[in-house]
């Protein structure tokens, strides 16, 4: 279940970022939602985080959840802020992606 939390805590960090970039974007009242949907997304994206290492070891679960944040945000910013999609950004993301999936299968819980 913790796992599931911390995968959970990982897309509301995406959610965070992305709040920000968009934030960036606008201005006004859209800039001002913005910042508080980036500081709804925060503030759940921790307490998952927190609940998470109830359980699972802090070093692995903090790992996996800027791992699922920083993945999901560099795919967030080539999809909707039409980053750069190169041939090694998509290798190092990958190769993120391998290592998460390495720390799951070698954490103890």
């Amino acid at each position: 279940m913790n796992w599931i939390l911390l995968i959970i805590g990982g897309l509301f960090e995406i959610g965070f970022a992305t709040c920000l970039g968009k934030a960036k974007e606008t201005s006004g009242t859209t800039s001002t939602l913005w910042l508080v949907g980036f500081l709804v997304c925060l503030a759940i994206s921790m307490f998952l985080l927190y609940k998470a290492t109830q359980t699972l070891p802090i070093g692995t679960a903090y790992a996996v959840w800027t791992g699922i944040g920083a993945v999901g945000t560099v795919l967030v910013g080539i999809l909707i802020f039409k980053e750069p999609a190169d041939f090694w950004r998509i290798f190092f993301i990958t190769t993120l992606i391998s290592s998460i999936i390495g720390l799951k299968f070698v954490s103890s819980t």
